[in-house]
């Protein structure tokens, strides 16, 4: 069977998405400031995909099998791309600083506090531990 059309047009926008969001968009690639700090981006990314075509006889064309009828179509996608925290590395231990609203839900605060809680906990087993 023919390769149709349509196939063409959702290959093309995919490969567009692809050269646009890579791994490097999600966790963006470390700065590193004069004393050692390193921060590193983290984004939030969504993106949409659409595409759809019609096969169609046009008035001029002939009853012939072989010719196949016209193509119409389209295909488009959007990307969206917000930048949500920055990880701080400086002296092996990591911070998140979020740059968003602060949480509306329970859960999505819950969700912010537990790096929080972790350097917490690990301060408290530290302290146990050496004394």
């Amino acid at each position: 069977m023919d390769k149709h059309p349509i196939g063409d047009l959702m290959e093309t926008t995919m490969q567009k998405i692809r050269e646009m969001v890579d791994v490097n968009t999600i966790i963006g690639t470390p700065i590193v400031t004069a004393d050692g700090i390193s921060l590193i981006p983290v984004s939030k990314v969504s993106f949409g995909f659409a595409s759809g075509g019609t096969d169609f006889k046009t008035k001029s064309q002939k009853e012939s099998p072989s010719q196949g009828n016209s193509f119409g179509g389209g295909s488009g996608a959007g990307v969206n791309i917000v930048p949500v925290a920055f990880l701080v590395v400086k002296d092996g231990n990591v911070r998140l600083i979020n740059i968003t609203p602060p949480a509306n839900t329970t859960v999505d605060r819950v969700i912010e506090l537990v790096p929080e809680v972790i350097d917490k906990v690990r301060d408290i087993v530290n302290k146990d531990a050496s004394e």
